[in-house]
Formats: structure tokens, C-alpha cells, sequence
């Protein structure tokens, strides 16, 4: 059997097909059987907000396919050119990995690995931004 196991701490909330689902006062485990269906951990959703940075532009854009928010077949543009554009600036072994996994997961519908794989990159965007210097 495959599919997506999510393990989910006390309270922590995940959307499913646009449901909010709250776990109970213990840690779980989850099996998602149905292929296709929309999951967003609430813990990790990016806001609007903190949509900041190349990287979280294109997972925002991932999350909201998850979310309901936007049609698959329309977004998986936006999703392959950002992948495209931070390819082209994220050019480590490591990182070509995770833009190479992530491509392959949104070719085949699957958002929410194309999402964990992009969110594996900000901690190395962030440390890269925070050795730019600053602009005035």
C-alpha cells in the first residue's frame, strides 16, 4: 500500500479537501488512501503575507492548489516557470535535486510533494538572503 502517512501532533489541524480537521490530545497517524486528494498541513501554510521570496511565491502557488484556491491545470504553469526561474539561481547539487523532484511531482499531480520538496530549499534561500548585503 502506498499513498501519503501524515503524523500529526496533539491539536495540530490539517485541510483535506478543503475540510479543516483537527487532531485529537494525542500524536496520530494518518494514511491517505484516496490518490489526488488535496492536503495542506496548517502549521506549514504559508500566509499571504509572507509571500516575501522567490521560493515562497512558488510554494504559496502549490499551497493553494492544495487549498482549493486555484485550479490545477491553470496554476502548473506558474508552478513549472517559478521551479524554471529558481533553477536558474539555485544551481547546487542539493537544491537542483529538490527543483528536479519537485518538477517531477507537479507534472504528476502530486502538489503536496512538489510542495515538501520546494520547502526543503528556504532554509538555504534564507541563508543565502541573509548574506546579501542590503540596498539603501
Amino acid at each position: 500500500m502506498s499513498g501519503l502517512v501524515l503524523k500529526l501532533g496533539p491539536k495540530e489541524r490539517v485541510l483535506v479537501n478543503g475540510a479543516v480537521i483537527e487532531n485529537g490530545d494525542r500524536r496520530s497517524r494518518l494514511s491517505i488512501l484516496t490518490p489526488n486528494a488535496n492536503i495542506l498541513r496548517l502549521r506549514d501554510a504559508i500566509r499571504p503575507d509572507e509571500v516575501n521570496t522567490p521560493v515562497r511565491r512558488v510554494c504559496y502557488i502549490a499551497q493553494l492548489i492544495l487549498s482549493g484556491d486555484a485550479e490545477p491545470d491553470e496554476a502548473r504553469l506558474q508552478l513549472m516557470r517559478g521551479v524554471e526561474q529558481l533553477s536558474q539561481a539555485l544551481t547546487d547539487d542539493d537544491s537542483r535535486k529538490l527543483l528536479s523532484d519537485a518538477t517531477d511531482a507537479f507534472r504528476d499531480d502530486e502538489f503536496y510533494r512538489g510542495l515538501k520538496r520546494l520547502r526543503g530549499l528556504l532554509p538555504r534561500e534564507g541563508r543565502l538572503l541573509a548574506s546579501q548585503p542590503r540596498l539603501s
